[in-house]
């Protein structure tokens, strides 16, 4: 089980935690997998009646459609300081997720309780789990080390809101499934489209947090990044991608691929390893210039490719001392194929004006799309694809005319 910690919040404001291994889905033999469970757990199941012999509240939390295009929900188990004083003893949490056809699947969690001494306030645990489109029904109790019972259970419906009807999310309707980090694991490419030739394109990845004084790239930025490019990557008219990643503060190249029919998504996840936040070469320091000319050289190299269908910028705000100068860009000459710039910011008023990645976007006549959730980042990846699409077409007529 892996360790979690959880705080508890106490009314005399003192901070505590309790550690808890995370929501893990429960298996078991024969076919359907079903677990074989406790009878007392399982008869509280079954009863599908709210109890209280252990005192707590569960509050259930609405599915709602993630950057990954899944649906998350969860709940929230409040439960009074009292109920858990003593020498210490460990919560039993199991639930179940059922669809209206098919087999429920069943969560455990166990949640390890410190010695607490009598006082005010509550503790507070969360969790959750993943489910495609579809309605669900879900069974929940928490145990304590006497065999005293919390259980409740509710209706969630995991639906697209009406201007997200266009979106197809990442898993099948009625899929349920555990919650998981961002942890670059792999997965298959996707069937192209037999009646389109493949596109191929690069991918320049600032790999950065959104707050650029932070140490590390938090598991909300990095799970933001990735997911724009599973996205790419899961697109089907697109065949071929090249992903050059990048962290522009460090001025340092982190990882390369060339053209593939999919993204090494482990072996990123590997080289990303390497990226030591809060700290900067002793050399850069007195170079204001360095990530623009940094910026530079990445972009000359990677865009001397005449043969992609388009090119790709993807990262969070790029806060470097100066931008690229014009005369540099002009040097370079335009480029045949699109440019895009797919521009990860959770809260686009915080940073409203265009970074040093923008404006150079900006001067080939790119296209920057701002993404802060699934609908923005669907719609960029959709109008990215289409102008990549035309773009092939005019250049094959213009290659069958003898242009």
């Amino acid at each position: 089980m892996r360790d979690i910690r959880f705080p508890i919040f106490l009314a005399a404001g003192v901070c505590a935690a309790m550690t808890a291994g995370a929501q893990e889905v429960m298996n078991g033999p024969g076919p359907a997998r079903r677990p074989i469970l406790v009878n007392s757990d399982m008869a509280v199941l079954e009863a599908g009646e709210a109890r209280k012999d252990l005192n707590c509240t569960v509050t259930p939390e609405k599915p709602v459609l993630g950057l990954d295009l899944k649906f998350h929900a969860g709940y929230t188990m409040t439960i009074p300081v009292k109920e858990l004083e003593g020498a210490g003893q460990r919560l039993v949490i199991l639930f179940r997720v059922a669809p209206p056809k098919g087999e429920a699947v069943y969560f455990n969690q166990y949640v390890r309780v410190p010695p607490i001494t009598e006082g005010p306030g509550e503790v507070m645990l969360n969790g959750s789990f993943d489910v495609g489109e579809g309605e669900y029904h879900v069974d929940w109790l928490a145990r304590d080390t006497g065999g005293r019972y919390c259980s409740f259970n509710w209706d969630a419906e995991a639906a697209l809101a009406p201007r997200d009807k266009q979106v197809t999310p990442a898993v099948a309707a009625g899929w349920i499934g555990e919650t998981e980090d961002e942890k670059f694991q792999a997965e298959p490419p996707p069937e192209h489209k037999a009646e389109a030739a493949p596109l191929s394109v690069k991918v320049l990845m600032n790999f950065a947090p959104e707050r650029p004084e932070s140490a590390e790239v938090s598991p909300q930025d990095r799970l933001g990044l990735i997911s724009i490019l599973r996205n790419l990557m899961r697109n089907p008219r697109i065949g071929k991608i090249s992903l050059v990643t990048f962290n522009l503060d460090q001025q340092r190249v982190l990882y390369r691929q060339d053209f593939e029919n999919q993204i090494d998504f482990p072996a990123l996840g590997r080289a990303l390893k390497s990226l030591k936040l809060g700290t900067i070469d002793a050399s850069q320091l007195g170079n204001r210039k360095g990530g623009a000319e940094f910026l530079l050289t990445v972009a000359r190299n990677e865009m001397a490719n005449r043969d992609l269908e388009g090119l790709i910028f993807v990262g969070p705000k790029s806060l470097i001392g100066s931008s690229v100068p014009e005369e540099e860009l002009k040097a370079m000459g335009q480029p045949v194929y699109p440019i895009f710039y797919m521009n990860y910011i959770p809260d686009p008023a915080a940073a409203p004006w265009r970074d040093a990645i923008g404006k150079m976007v900006k001067f080939f006549r790119g296209r920057e799309f701002t993404i802060s959730g699934p609908r923005d980042l669907w719609n960029a990846v959709s109008e990215a694809v289409d102008r990549m699409s035309k773009f092939q077409q005019t250049r094959s007529a213009a290659v069958s005319g003898g242009n």
